[in-house]
């Protein structure tokens, strides 16, 4: 799918009003909610625009909002990881493109995080491969940008607090837009 940077702001502005994974927030909220847990934590101007365009490909796919329910992996960080390459560096791109598998990392690296997942969570774990053996774990964490996606993945799965406040779209959008490579 080809999109323009004016049309991945069109699909948060006007698409991304779908509920997030079963929780009780839309995608767009659950976006603008990563973003702002990545700008508290320091993190730099691009690694907090993947925090907001992290789920860009559950919103340009079209298996239906229901599709791990079904047993199927949307593989929504290909994707996304994907289209963000055209606009945005690595530092943006490959987070997005390793956040899934940080989760299969943490369930390794941390013997607490596998229970902290929501039931939605686990069952897309289960679709997405699993939980790194030692070996898959300890080889992925040297990878580049490895830890960015880690921390992504802990805003990731913070970010589904129905009464945050954050800011808003367009301020969020302005930030996302000066790291865009073109």
């Amino acid at each position: 799918m080809l999109l323009d940077c004016d049309a991945l702001h069109d699909i948060y502005a006007t698409g991304a009003d779908a509920l997030y994974g079963g929780e009780a927030i839309t995608q767009l909220e659950h976006a603008l909610q990563c973003a702002e847990l990545a700008r508290q934590d320091g993190a730099s101007p691009s690694l907090t625009a993947a925090a907001f365009l992290h789920d860009l490909g559950h919103l340009i796919h079209e298996l239906g909002e229901d599709c791990a329910e079904r047993g199927q992996d949307d593989r929504h960080e290909r994707s996304g990881a994907l289209v963000l390459a055209r606009w945005f560096g690595p530092d943006v791109s490959e987070p997005v493109r390793l956040h899934v598998e940080a989760k299969r990392w943490l369930c390794r690296a941390d013997p607490t995080y596998h229970a902290s997942l929501s039931p939605a969570s686990q069952r897309s774990l289960e679709l997405q491969g699993g939980i790194f053996s030692p070996a898959e774990a300890d080889a992925w964490i040297a990878r580049p940008h490895a830890r960015a996606a880690v921390a992504l993945r802990r805003w990731d799965d913070l970010a589904k607090d129905p009464d945050a406040v954050v800011p808003g779209l367009d301020q969020v959008w302005a930030a996302v837009a000066r790291v865009a490579t073109v």
